[in-house]
């Protein structure tokens, strides 16, 4: 083996001390849906409930054997790097101090307080993470601290090929097919890495939000490039550049297996799991699990693993999760009516809903003139097809309905 699958294996080992290794565990209902074999690395069931723990407790780790003295680090995160860069500083005994913006859940903000106890200080600063990132790195060079990067940066590559590691370590055989969530790109880099050398026969697929393809891009472009726009709602892998280590590791991937995954389509995974599976999953560590019906070709037969990254997920976004879902699977819809201002008009538009369907949002917005107002309605059924008859029959009574569901400038001002 190379000296990098050497030093994976390495770290690997040097991480028991810290934490034991995740389970990789055979799941019967996503097996049997998909017609394969299908195992889960259940990184969701770390000590900071990410993976996020690997990369940062090794590049730690290597720093203090290269600089003995060094006892101050600084990271700028709003989510997973954060926990697990808390865990590692308090385990080595060093002060470390995490940058998150102001406008970070206090969820997140108390889970690493709780990590990192009395060697980690959290400031907030930054309306955004890239202004966040810019203080805290400044800060790094004025104070003589370490920066530990989230994920671009060859130890905390090298750390995240643990889970590669781990996951040969624990089957007999090599897996067919790796599918992994690509962000920043760390774990993707390091896992394809180590399987490179360990395991060459193993294919990958690498999935992104769509919301947040920054790999995607930077293959089209020859290198890494800036994303005008990123989606955050799956806030652990939407990144708006690859980082430059890390497409080294992933530049010559064929784009035909980096696939991107809905956001909203997402949700209706993470509730699938939740209900069906018991398993609590954040958006990125439901990635690879809602790509499977992508691959459903491509992975009958065989055998898989999926690395279900992280398990950070904060029950108030359940509501909005659940809501994103429905109207993804098309059984929830939005409109705006054009409702008759006379006697039994409201008793006119009932009687068209069938049996399945349900009023969820009844709102007037704005009464133009003495014969009609406009009105908020949702509505949810059953089945997406039941919307097509209903429609028609709101358009011949005169309601004039108008489907603002996916109208996203709408939407985010009515819904």
């Amino acid at each position: 083996m190379t000296d990098f699958a050497e030093a994976a294996r390495s770290a690997t080992q040097q991480m028991r001390s810290l934490f034991d290794q995740t389970p990789l565990q055979r799941n019967d209902y996503l097996s049997d849906r998909y017609d394969c074999e299908l195992f889960l690395k259940r990184e969701d069931l770390s000590p900071v409930r990410s993976y996020k723990i690997r990369g940062a407790f090794n590049a730690m780790f290597k720093r203090r054997i290269a600089a003995p003295d060094q006892n101050r680090f600084v990271c700028a995160s709003a989510g997973n790097h954060a926990q697990g860069f808390a865990y590692a500083c308090r385990h080595f005994h060093v002060m470390g101090e995490v940058f998150m913006p102001i406008t970070t859940p206090q969820q997140k903000i108390h889970k690493t307080r709780a990590f990192g106890g009395e060697n980690v200080k959290i400031r907030l600063t930054g309306d955004y993470f890239d202004q966040t990132l810019a203080v805290a790195q400044t800060h790094c060079v004025e104070i003589g601290a370490h920066f530990l990067a989230p994920f671009d940066d060859p130890d905390v590559i090298e750390g995240q090929a643990s889970v590669a590691v781990e996951i040969l370590a624990g089957m007999d055989l090599s897996p067919d097919l790796v599918i992994l969530p690509v962000g920043g790109g760390g774990l993707s880099a390091g896992m394809r890495r180590y399987f490179k050398e360990a395991a060459p026969e193993t294919e990958f697929r690498l999935i992104e939000p769509a919301g947040g393809a920054s790999l995607t891009a930077a293959l089209a472009h020859g290198g890494p490039v800036t994303l005008p726009h990123v989606d955050s709602f799956v806030d652990g892998a939407s990144v708006a550049r690859i980082g430059d280590h890390t497409f080294e590791q992933l530049c010559d991937i064929d784009p035909a297996n980096v696939l991107t995954a809905p956001e909203n389509r997402i949700c209706g995974t993470i509730v699938d799991l939740l209900n069906i599976e018991g398993m609590v999953l954040e958006p990125a560590g439901a990635l690879v699990i809602d790509a499977l019906q992508n691959l459903q070709d491509d992975i009958r037969g065989k055998k898989v693993v999926c690395v279900t990254s992280g398990g950070n997920f904060d029950f108030e976004r359940l509501p909005e999760v659940k809501e994103r879902a429905l109207r993804y699977a098309g059984v929830k819809k939005y409109f705006i009516l054009r409702m008759p201002q006379r006697p039994g008009a409201l008793r006119d538009f009932l009687a068209l809903l069938g049996p399945d369907d349900d009023i969820t949002r009844f709102e007037y917005l704005k009464k133009f003139a003495r014969n009609f107002g406009s009105v908020l309605i949702g509505i949810e059924t059953k089945h997406a097809s039941a919307f097509e008859k209903l429609q028609a029959e709101m358009t011949a009574a005169g309601f004039d309905p108008r489907d603002i569901t996916n109208d996203e400038v709408l939407a985010e001002f009515l819904i």
